[in-house]
């Protein structure tokens, strides 16, 4: 019974099937600065951890996310200080939040200055990995 509610939670929460072509658009189109933190997330690079990239939860598409941490990464540039995304981020992070899912902000600026402070600023988010007899 608790696989079927898990199942169901993946397909009417995350990754829903409506949302691929938009996926598949954003993994195709990704910027800079999304391009390079990618580089440092992928193949399980952050302590073990894996990162999707272009995630969709409920009606939003994550840049990155993790689903073990509950961990949304998400990179901003400047179309993200007009008045309509500063509310759409608003709501979409109390959506998130209500399913307790943590967001951590980066500006585009911060990965392209210094790529190895951004990465700083999401280790703090991280617990320290089980060292072997722990857990």
């Amino acid at each position: 019974m608790l696989f079927m509610q898990q199942s169901l939670l993946m397909t009417e929460i995350f990754n829903k099937k409506s949302q691929t072509i938009k996926r598949r658009i954003l993994r195709n189109n990704m910027t800079r600065p999304e391009l390079l933190l990618w580089t440092k997330l992928k193949n399980k690079q952050m302590d073990g951890y894996r990162f999707r990239r272009q995630f969709s939860i409920g009606r939003y598409v994550a840049d990155f996310y993790c689903p073990e941490l509950k961990l949304v990464i998400e990179i901003d540039g400047p179309n993200h200080n007009t008045k309509e995304n500063i509310e759409y981020d608003r709501e979409r992070d109390l959506f998130m939040h209500s399913l307790d899912i943590n967001i951590i902000r980066i500006s585009n600026s911060q990965i392209l200055d210094n790529i190895d402070e951004a990465i700083v600023i999401i280790k703090t988010k991280i617990p320290f990995p089980l060292t072997k007899g722990e857990g």
